[in-house]
């Protein structure tokens, strides 16, 4: 069976879908809907299959292009890539290796690196744990952030920390057939 590739603008419409039905709709974090509102959200697509090292490469450049834009304009990345990475566990270890390298670009105190994933699981859960969810995106994800909104963002709500456990209480009381009924996976409503 042939694997059907996803186009770019396809990959970004399922992200953006994900983001305002799962991450804002359910306010799984805060800080998402006031950049999302203000368009400071830039999707960027690699259309690779599995070239680890064109995606940290493809990492390195947009890292770069969102340091040189004021946050006014760009205040966070998404890089979206729908044909690399199926394997949570292989995601999983290239993100820490994207992190090394995000570092010895020195983009450490600058920017932090977020992922998702569809197969997301927390270390010690079961796989159909709806907990999971609030890492789960349509496709893997590589999201990078400006340390300086994130902490814009933790002084304007300053109980950070109690977000994770609101997320689970949320998605626990969502379940899993809620989750489905958000339609926020790959090809979605637009199917």
């Amino acid at each position: 069976m042939k694997k059907t590739m996803v186009t770019a603008e396809q990959s970004i419409a399922d992200t953006r879908r994900w983001l305002e039905r799962a991450v804002i709709g359910l306010n799984l974090c805060p800080f998402a809907k006031a950049v999302h509102v203000k368009q400071q959200v830039h999707y960027a697509v690699d259309l690779a299959p599995d070239d680890n090292a064109g995606l940290i490469e493809a990492l390195l450049a947009e890292a770069a292009a969102l340091v040189a834009m004021p946050a006014s304009e760009r205040d966070t990345t998404l890089l979206i890539a729908p044909h690399a990475l199926g394997d949570f566990l292989d995601f999983n270890d290239f993100t820490a290796r994207a992190e090394r390298r995000m570092k010895k670009a020195g983009f450490e105190g600058t920017l932090q690196l977020a992922s998702f994933h569809p197969r997301f699981q927390f270390a010690g859960s079961n796989a159909n744990e709806i907990a999971n969810a609030t890492n789960r995106a349509p496709y893997p994800t590589l999201h990078l952030l400006r340390e300086e909104s994130i902490d814009r963002a933790v002084e304007a709500f300053p109980d950070a920390d109690a977000i994770f456990g609101r997320n689970i209480e949320t998605l626990e009381a969502l379940g899993a057939d809620g989750w489905k009924t958000l339609d926020v996976g790959p090809g979605g409503s637009t199917r």
